[in-house]
C-alpha cells in the first residue's frame, strides 16, 4: 500500500537525518546524501503543508510525525472499510 510505503520513507529519512545530525554518519558519503535528498524531495510536497499549518517550534520538526498519524490513520480506515 502506498500510505505504509510513504511511513517507511519518512522513517528511513528521520534515521538518517538523525545519523547525520550526530555525525554518525559522514555528510562526505554521496551515496547515503543522494538517498537522503531523493527521500526529501520525495517527501517534501506531503510535508510542506503540514509545516505551513504547524506553529514554528525551533529546531523540532513535528510534521513527519504529522503526516505518519495521518498516515495510520488512513490505513486504519481503509483497513475498516475493506472488512
Amino acid at each position: 500500500m502506498i500510505a505504509q510505503a510513504i511511513v517507511f520513507l519518512v522513517i528511513i529519512q528521520f534515521i538518517i537525518g538523525l545519523l547525520f545530525s550526530f555525525n554518525v554518519i559522514s555528510p562526505r558519503n554521496d551515496f547515503l546524501v543522494q538517498v537522503y535528498n531523493s527521500i526529501n524531495s520525495l517527501l517534501d510536497p506531503l510535508l510542506k503543508p503540514i509545516r505551513r499549518l504547524l506553529p514554528d517550534t525551533g529546531a523540532i520538526d513535528f510534521s513527519p510525525l504529522v503526516l505518519i498519524l495521518a498516515l495510520n490513520a488512513v490505513i486504519y480506515i481503509l483497513a475498516d472499510i475493506a472488512i
